[in-house]
Order: C-alpha cells, then structure tokens, then sequence
C-alpha cells in the first residue's frame, strides 16, 4: 500500500525523536523522501495558457492533479474530462481553504489582475506556487509576492517559460562569454500590431477604443463574472462588438481581450515585455532602473497607447562597458539606425545587444544571431568549441522538481518579481511623457515625481481585501 502524507506523520510521530527530524525538514524534502507525488492544484484550466500550463504540469512523472478551478464552466468541464478524480472549484479562495493540508502546490494560469491575490494567498497557506506572467498587475504586488516567497521559503517559478529554452540559454552563454565583447546598449521590442498582428492597445479598432462601452451584456451562463473581476474594480459585463471591431471571439474582456484594459492587464509592454526583457535581464544580469522615461504617447483612459517606446538607464554589470540604456517598442519603428539589420527583417518580437565587437541578435523563439557573421566567426567558431550551445530545460519539470527537493527553479519570484518591476514602470512612464522618472528601488518610489507614486498599487474592490496586498 502507498503511504499517504497523513500515514507517513502519523508514524513518525510513534516516536518522538522521528517525529522532530520530519517536521524539521521543508515539506518538499518529506515529500521526496517518502517517495510521494506532489499533489497539484490547478487554477485556471482552460485556453491556450490554462490548459496548457495543465497539460505540460501534469506531464511530470511524480505529479498529481488532485484539484481544478476556473470560473468557466466550460473549461472546467473539458479539463476535468482528462482528471476525472480531481476536486473541482469555481472559487480559487474556496479551494485553498478546503484543500489546505490536501495540495502541496497550485498554478495560477488567470489573468494578471488575480496573480498576486492568489499566489499570496497560496505562499501564507504554506503551498508552493507557479504563476504565470507577468508576475503581476502592478509594482507593488510584485514587492509584496518576492517578499511573501523570501519568508515563506517555498517554492516559487514564474511562467516565463522562454527562459529555459535553448535559444535564449545559448543567448545568455554567448553574450555572458563575451562574444560581441561587453555590451554598451540593449533594445527589445514586440511590433506585431505593425505588422498586422494582435494589438493589446487601444488602437485596434477605428476610431481608437478609449474607454469601456456604455452598456450592460447578459453574463453567458457558464461565466461567473463577479469570480472573474475578483479584486478589479467592479464594471458590468461586455460582449464582442456587433460590428466586428474586437477580436473577441465572445466576451470584450473574456476570454482574451482583457490584456488590452488598464484595470486587469499591462498591454503588449506588460505580456510581451516579460518575454523579450526576461533574456536582456539574464544576459546582463540587470537589477532594477535607475530612471525611466516615455517617448511614446499616454494611455487612454482605459486602455493602452498604441504608440510605446520607452527607455530605461540600469547601473552597469560585469557584463556592461558601464550604467547602460535598455530601450523598449511596442509599436514601431525601431531604431536600426548603425544596425547590420534593417527594420523591415527584423522578426516580430526581439532583442538586440550591441557590444563592443559586434551585435548578438535574440529573435523571439529562434537561435541568436551574431552580426555581421564574417566580422565574428572565430569569436562564435571559439564559443562552440569551448562553451557549446545549450539545450532546453523543461521550465514546468524544473518546479515540479524543485517542490520535491531535487533542485532550484530559474525564474523565482525573487527574479520574477524584480523583471515585472521593471516591465510595468514602462506603463507607468507613459502617464509622464518627456519626463524622466528616477527609481528608488530598495523604498519603492520615484523620488522626483511623488505623482507617479499613485500608480504603483490600487485598492481592492470591497470583499477581496489582502492584507498586504490591496
């Protein structure tokens, strides 16, 4: 018979001396010693992120889906097609009351606005957490949920699943061995909307939508909307416009569109940026910006500019000639100026570093390139001989095997938690254009424009206060 979690305390406790030695270990460390699977709890379990954060979680040989939770019913019931035994939920806050003591981990695969109110409430209850990103709606939850990891000692992994991936691990050795020299600027962007792709802003569809529309939409029946909203502000529900302006395929906030609204997301700076600005971070090792500013255009009312181009100072690394500039787009152009690459080649989503020696060009989702090619073969003929480049590492095995005491996670929240600082400042910049804004990291505050202050956190809606959180 296979000794259960309960079982295993229970005898341990036969003696005194066995019974401190279990409790004096993490339960990660007990878990792999008794040979147990780590029992998951899944919240958020549909769609192209939810279901596959499911599917590639469960894919581990020593999980266990034991719970499943979405305020879509629909989603609910075809992930639950593939765990008939799982404990099913609507509510994540009635899930982690009831499983409490019966999960050792959850993932939140939800919209940004519900990252921090159910990873905080995870880590207080003792569960280890993988949560997509960006880490968070806004800066301060991200300080809050870093802070809430440091104490509770648990396990944590941001979603950023790109940064285990071969071609941004074979990015991060070349320009750390110092391929194209130390680099001197760096330039990330998302230009998908100049290219006729999706648009997180405010700018897809004619004339520019602004703000919410001016009416009430029945709430489809397998939808709990008050579920959905959680702690955002309250707002009535929306469905697709009959004209066809959205790309909404059902609802103007749910399923996908929510990424374009202030209230519950960060635009393409907010989902893109953690991608492309997750590799420059490792590359160089970057802490937080020492100031910010916009030289794009403001926000909408309630939703993004469509027009985002932001740069960033950071203090120089050892793999910097010094204080560096970070330039950010997620429109276009994006300025090749001097490049040995012209705009209209570049891929969609991207990076440049330019170095000493040369570029090393990280286009989003393939192998990095090094520029101009005959200018740098041997450096790159060197770098294969010596260093190599690398394979991939499973992003959600890593977790799974970190809970069970056989390693560390890439993208704690300790590291999540400083990169989404840093990709919402961009937002927040742009309610200031022109105008530089200084960070004071360590307090939390832009020291020159307490103005900007504001915008680092927001009040919960009434009946989904966290202390701590909002």
């Amino acid at each position: 018979m296979r000794m259960n979690r309960r079982s295993f305390l229970k005898g341990a406790g036969a003696g005194a001396v066995g019974l401190a030695a279990a409790s004096a270990l993490p339960r990660f460390h007990v878990l792999a010693a008794n040979n147990q699977k780590l029992r998951h709890a899944a919240i958020g379990v549909g769609g192209f992120m939810g279901g596959g954060d499911l599917r590639r979680l469960a894919d581990h040989p020593d999980i266990e889906i034991v719970a499943l939770c979405d305020v879509d019913e629909r989603y609910l019931e075809e992930a639950r097609e593939g765990f008939p035994d799982a404990r099913v939920y609507r509510d994540w806050r009635v899930l982690l009351e009831e499983e409490e003591g019966r999960i050792d981990s959850i993932n939140a695969t939800v919209p940004d606005h519900s990252h921090a109110p159910i990873s905080v409430s995870a880590l207080r209850k003792g569960i280890h957490v993988y949560c997509q990103k960006p880490l968070t709606r806004n800066i301060h939850e991200s300080r809050v949920m870093a802070q809430e990891s440091a104490r509770s000692g648990l396990v944590t992994q941001m979603g950023v699943q790109t940064h285990n991936a071969a071609y941004y691990r074979t990015a991060v050795a070349m320009a750390q061995a110092g391929v194209v020299g130390r680099i001197k600027e760096a330039h990330s962007w998302c230009i998908r909307s100049e290219r006729g792709s999706f648009d997180w802003t405010g700018d897809y569809s004619d004339p520019p939508t602004e703000r919410r529309p001016d009416r009430e939409d029945e709430v489809p029946d397998y939808l709990d909307w008050d579920l959905w909203l959680g702690a955002a502000p309250q707002r009535p529900y929306a469905a697709a416009s009959d004209e066809g302006d959205y790309w909404a395929d059902e609802g103007l906030y749910q399923p996908m569109e929510w990424r374009r609204w202030r209230d519950f997301a960060g635009g393409t700076h907010g989902d893109m940026g953690g991608h492309m600005m997750d590799a420059v971070f490792t590359c160089l090792e970057l802490t937080a910006p020492l100031w910010i500013e916009s030289h794009g255009s403001p926000h909408y009312e309630e939703t993004y500019s469509g027009d985002n181009k932001v740069l960033h100072r950071f203090p120089g690394t050892r793999f910097t000639t010094g204080d560096i500039d970070y330039y950010w787009y997620d429109s276009g152009p994006v300025d090749t100026e001097g490049w040995p690459i012209a705009e209209a080649d570049l891929a969609m989503d991207g990076s440049m570093l330019i170095g000493e020696r040369g570029y090393l060009y990280l286009p989003h989702g393939s192998s990095p390139e090094v520029l101009p090619e005959d200018d740098l073969q041997d450096a790159v003929e060197w770098f294969e001989d010596r260093i190599g480049r690398k394979d991939d590492v499973n992003h959600y095995h890593q977790f799974a095997d970190a809970c069970l005491g056989r390693g560390l996670t890439s993208t704690p929240f300790a590291y999540g938690g400083r990169l989404t600082e840093t990709v919402l400042m961009g937002n927040i910049a742009h309610e200031f254009v022109g105008e530089r804004l200084e960070w004071d990291a360590q307090n939390l505050t832009f020291p020159n424009k307490p103005e900007a202050d504001a915008h680092l956190r927001r009040e919960y809606r009434q009946g989904w206060s966290i202390e701590g959180l909002g």
